[in-house]
């Protein structure tokens, strides 16, 4: 093929990852059936809809979905803009790239979605997840922001929402821009993050919200 979400954790981290010498791919697989590494993604769009993709479906250039060597047709996986710390989850129906130095080619849709669509290639992190599901490529995005974290309890009643943090101040006040948010300084680390909320259903809509975005790591944190 021509090179042209999100789970849920405990903690948001900007992924201090690069790619590996002369721009192959490098990386680690972890666990039973896991899979994580890091490298370069590109994306295709327009000039290949219509075709049929590895898994027999037609490719749509407006689908979250990817090329991969090795994961499994249908199955989902997580890639990270490892610049940004934006993820998406893209479903797999194809095989590519065929480029060795490219690690993973996204549709337009996912690069659109990831904010990686106005440069070639970007350094990505790609992580399997919910291995086995197969679910509409339209839809794999969509799907993860309906997911409901614990929300831990506030003696004052007050909450905030923890959207990522950084170790670079310059990009935690450039996401902060973005999202109307503010940056706390903790140490070497910098949190963006948005409130104080008085109530907890209010702080749960605004995690939506970003969630929705791409920032599915979001925390929903007591104010006390």
């Amino acid at each position: 093929m021509p090179s042209s979400v999100k789970s849920l954790a405990l903690a948001f981290a900007l992924v201090a990852c690069s790619g590996g010498r002369d721009g192959q791919a490098s990386g680690l697989r972890v666990g039973a059936g896991g899979y994580v590494e890091t490298g370069l993604s590109s994306w295709y769009g327009a000039e290949l809809a219509g075709s049929r993709t590895a898994s027999g479906e037609r490719f749509d250039p407006l689908g979250i979905t990817a090329a991969h060597r090795t994961l499994p047709l249908g199955s989902l996986a997580e890639v990270t803009d490892v610049n940004t710390g934006r993820s998406i989850v893209v479903r797999v129906n194809d095989r590519g790239p065929h480029r060795d130095d490219r690690l993973i080619d996204l549709s337009q849709g996912a690069a659109r979605l990831l904010g990686t669509h106005r440069r070639a290639v970007a350094a990505v992190r790609v992580r399997s997840a919910l291995p086995g599901a197969v679910i509409s490529p339209r839809s794999a995005y969509r799907a993860m922001p309906a997911a409901v974290v614990p929300i831990p309890p506030s003696r004052s009643g007050r909450y905030a929402v923890q959207v990522g943090t950084f170790s670079s101040q310059s990009r935690a006040q450039a996401l902060a821009g973005n999202l109307d948010a503010s940056v706390r300084r903790e140490g070497g680390l910098y949190r963006v993050v948005l409130g104080p909320f008085d109530d907890a259903r209010s702080a749960q809509r605004a995690r939506d919200a970003v969630v929705g975005r791409g920032y599915g790591d979001a925390l929903i944190l007591p104010q006390d």
